[in-house]
């Protein structure tokens, strides 16, 4: 590549826009607003600050919060001062981020935004922390270095730092659906031809270059999908950030928003449509878009109801995007772009133009750059420029995933005639029925995952003569339990009569609480850990299999 620097975008916007909003944050009805000139000239006193600290050169710098603007201003100043940015999820327990911490030879931490850090804090042990200016009904970090005072006390860095594109960038932590959180080492290079991407003809994020653009950031920015989909967006193309104030705020900060760029997981699309369904039930629903003139109305109204009445793009990433929900969109005229990636991979691997009804069921075909090729075991594997330097401090883990040049990514699936990649679930998640038959449980939650009845759902059944599914119900199944049963029966049967006789399900169990990252069932974005489910629920499979009801409720 002939650019051996990575060109931090950041600069030009810095002094092009320097009066325009960029960060925005929230408090109660009210909206303050940081310009770019503002943010650069409080970026560049953190980094003097980080500077003062005497860390060797290109450390470790951590960062744990939820998303606000002081966290993209610490990220910044951490890549103006020439270190590496180790960002947390804000919701880590003590034990979690002492290890983290340890592992990823962290020498400086950024706290902030935090419920939880008087638990948290017992993890952080002999590093300096900087904390972040108090947020109403969140943590008091004492014992720290205030965001104020470095501010008031250190003068702007002058000099605009470029990294080189094979400098690290960041290492993250990935969440882990199983096994422990492992360091990936992603480089300025992977984050630099992000552009390529966004610049072909697809632009998958409808960004504008002259800097209109509107961004809405509420998943955890320490994951790889927001960051790249989110924050250097905004970096490289221009716009303003805007953040989520709590959970209960979350409908009317986005209302108020209106992104042009909506980014969200798998789990949020469901919850939306609940709550469209929840006000218009499916049947009303279809009859309105039966009639033209209404029809146009309808759809209207539902995007301005969910925010997006200004979106460019509308884009789902982090796990699987079921074809039901996709087609239930597309219905309303809304058309997710559904991509595919892994922190391993910067998030660009693969993706889906829902909007041409091509490849249903499939995560798309491969970007540019990118090339994929299904394993003798039927492991999904990818080679791109955007791939991962190494996992930190492990090489013998990256030496298995990382073979000449190919990445393992644990995924199984196949590619169609059309050259559409399609995932089947993941290697780890395979489990075989006391039948000796081995289930691959994607590919039955798919089926159920029709049934308009279900949050969360996942096919068990270690040891057992057939697999059971579990689900959390949903607000719609919980208002007539009689009614959701017999609908639940049906489609039990309905499945049934066509499934492979080793693959019928014999049960389904309605829990009472939802999976959360909480509980420890599912990840910080809402990918469900199916180690933990059985984890949690597997001294209870025998019973349930027993029960002489085909729908048990928990």
């Amino acid at each position: 590549m002939d650019n051996k620097y990575y060109d931090f975008p950041f600069y030009k916007w810095e002094k092009e826009k320097a009066n325009d909003p960029f960060l925005r944050q929230p408090f109660g009805d009210s909206w303050i607003e940081y310009t770019w000139g503002e943010v650069g000239v409080m970026a560049r006193k953190m980094a003097t600050a980080i500077s003062s600290y005497n860390l060797p050169p290109k450390s470790n710098i951590g960062l744990i919060s939820k998303n606000c603007r002081e966290w993209i201003i610490a990220d910044l100043a951490v890549m103006m001062a020439g270190h590496i940015s180790v960002p947390f999820f804000p919701t880590l327990q003590s034990f979690e981020l002492e290890k983290l911490i340890d592992l990823g030879e962290v020498k400086l931490l950024f706290a902030g935004k935090l419920e939880n850090w008087d638990e948290q804090s017992k993890g952080v042990k002999n590093i300096p922390v900087i904390s972040f200016p108090h947020y109403e009904n969140h943590s008091v970090i004492n014992n720290s270095d205030k965001w104020e005072d470095l501010l008031k006390n250190n003068e702007p860095q002058k000099e605009d730092y470029y990294p080189q594109l094979d400098d690290i960038w960041t290492i993250v932590f990935t969440s882990g659906t199983t096994g422990n959180p492992k360091g990936v080492v992603l480089d300025y290079r992977t984050i630099f031809l992000t552009k390529i991407i966004v610049e072909s003809d697809v632009n998958p994020l409808g960004m504008d270059r002259n800097g209109n653009n509107s961004f809405f950031s509420y998943l955890p920015l320490n994951h790889i999908f927001e960051r790249v989909v989110l924050e250097f967006q905004c970096m490289r193309y221009g716009g303003t950030m805007s953040f989520v104030e709590s959970l209960e705020s979350f409908p009317k900060n986005l209302a108020d928003v209106q992104p042009t760029t909506f980014a969200g997981v798998p789990r949020i699309y469901n919850k939306f449509k609940e709550k469209i369904l929840e006000k218009m039930p499916q049947k009303r629903l279809n009859f309105l878009l039966s009639v033209p003139i209404i029809s146009s109305l309808i759809k209207k109204k539902v995007r301005k109801s969910l925010g997006w009445s200004n979106a460019n793009a509308i884009v789902s990433g982090a796990a699987f995007l079921p074809q039901e929900l996709i087609e239930w969109y597309g219905k309303l005229g809304i058309n997710i772009l559904n991509g595919y990636g892994m922190t391993e991979n910067c998030c660009v691997c693969s993706y889906l133009d829902t909007s041409t009804g091509e490849g249903k069921g499939s995560v798309g075909k491969p970007w540019d750059q990118v090339e994929i090729k299904i394993g003798e075991n039927g492991e999904i594997l990818n080679k791109s420029p955007y791939l991962l330097k190494e996992y930190y401090k492990n090489p013998d883990y990256t030496n298995e995933v990382l073979v000449d040049g190919w990445f393992n990514t644990g995924d199984k699936g196949h590619l169609d005639g059309n050259g559409y990649l399609h995932i089947t679930g993941r290697v780890k998640d395979i489990f075989k029925t006391s039948k000796g038959k081995y289930i691959e449980p994607h590919l039955i939650e798919e089926k159920f995952e029709k049934s308009n009845l279900f949050q969360q759902l996942c096919i068990v059944g270690l040891g057992l003569a057939q697999p059971i599914l579990l689900a959390v119900p949903n607000e719609q199944a919980l208002t007539d339990k009689e009614k959701t049963e017999e609908s639940l029966k049906k489609i039990l049967l309905d499945f049934n009569s066509t499934a492979d006789g080793y693959k019928k399900v014999k049960k389904i169990i309605l829990l009472s609480e939802d999976w959360t990252s909480e509980n420890g069932l599912t990840t910080p974005t809402l990918k469900i850990k199916r180690a933990k489910i059985d984890e949690a629920f597997s001294s209870r499979y025998q019973n349930w299999y027993n029960a002489s009801e085909e729908v048990l409720w928990e």
